[in-house]
């Protein structure tokens, strides 16, 4: 049996650009996307703690250090710059490979930072 769990977490982004006139998804600093074991295109979810909106969409690789965290497109409208979001991924695996499965849990500093 597959189950689907928790396999990356940035807790408690703030958001610092929200571009309508973008095609779509969220651009996210690199060192944060490492950190969190992400990569570019992977799928994520969104939750605005601020406003309470869930979106899914996925991942374009921002510039390193820069703690750029931008909804992009439709995105854009779940969110304000200064809100705070917690970006998931989840994986699917076999129930005994996921019994051991440690997920990627990140806390960002002040500025979306990892110090």
């Amino acid at each position: 049996m597959e189950i689907e769990i928790l396999k990356s977490k940035i807790h408690r982004a703030v958001i610092t650009e929200a571009n309508l006139n973008y095609v779509g998804s969220l651009t996210l600093d690199e060192a944060l996307m490492e950190a969190a074991n992400l990569i570019e295109n992977e799928k994520i979810q969104i939750v605005n703690v601020n406003n309470g909106s869930r979106i899914e969409t996925y991942l374009i690789k921002g510039k390193r250090g820069s703690g750029v965290c931008c909804l992009n497109g439709p995105a854009a409208r779940q969110g304000a710059v200064g809100d705070t979001v917690i970006i998931i991924s989840y994986a699917n695996m076999d129930f005994e490979e996921a019994r051991q499965f440690k997920p990627s849990i990140v806390f960002p500093k002040e500025g979306n930072l990892l110090h």
